[in-house]
């Protein structure tokens, strides 16, 4: 009788300590979603609900690129900024916003958006990169250029020119200069991660501050 009492005893222990332990770990949880990067008073103003994503949409972490298609170092970086999502898989998702700075900036970011309707938007923000120093040269611009591009992904190019004068499109870009304004974003690309800013414009500190932002969330 002694011995079942014992062995209720510690049963009785075990789940006690489970249940603490669980409650613990539940508690976390929930003190990283309450102070979550999208539950800042400022989220919005990083990502807007019309902001294209890249990756697990369940990524705690954040990276925010304000780019310009026709930006040379935006499509350097590019390949780059993919690298970190794969080596980050399911813990980092990509924010795309616009910076029309450049001269055609406004019909490379329509063409993108449009490319959207016929599900083709990362293959052709992909491809306008690639192709960037053909129609984008500072010297000699030919953005009907990329009108014969396209197709090469299987893009309907009668459709997306149409496409391209939704007004809504107009709206997107308006609103990502209006962001970029409030949060003095002067070149691209200019990166935030989780709302903070690397400590210098390279790849090494883009790098860096997105290890810890993911150790901070995940760990």
């Amino acid at each position: 009788m002694k011995n079942n009492k014992t062995y209720l005893f510690i049963g009785v222990g075990a789940l006690l300590l489970g249940s603490f332990l669980l409650g613990i770990k539940f508690y976390k949880d929930s003190q990283k979603e309450k102070f979550s990067f999208m539950a800042q008073n400022n989220a919005e103003t990083f990502v807007r609900e019309h902001s294209p994503r890249l990756g697990s949409k369940d990524a705690r972490v954040y990276l925010v690129e304000f780019l310009d298609p026709e930006c040379e170092s935006c499509r350097q970086f590019y390949p780059m900024v993919k690298k970190l999502l794969s080596e980050y898989n399911g813990r980092v998702q990509l924010i795309v916003r616009y910076a029309a700075f450049h001269g055609n900036s406004r019909i490379a970011i329509a063409a993108v958006e449009a490319a959207k309707k016929q599900d083709k938007y990362w293959e052709a923000l992909g491809l306008l990169f690639e192709t960037q120093p053909m129609w984008g040269s500072h010297h000699n611009p030919q953005i009907k250029l990329i009108f014969e591009y396209l197709p090469k992904i299987g893009i309907d190019i009668e459709k997306l020119k149409i496409d391209m004068k939704d007004p809504t499109i107009t709206k997107i870009i308006d609103q990502d200069m209006e962001d970029l304004r409030a949060l003095g974003v002067r070149g691209t690309p200019t990166f935030f991660v989780n709302g903070k800013k690397p400590s210098d414009y390279s790849f090494h500190a883009l790098s860096k501050l997105i290890e810890e932002e993911v150790k901070l969330t995940y760990d």
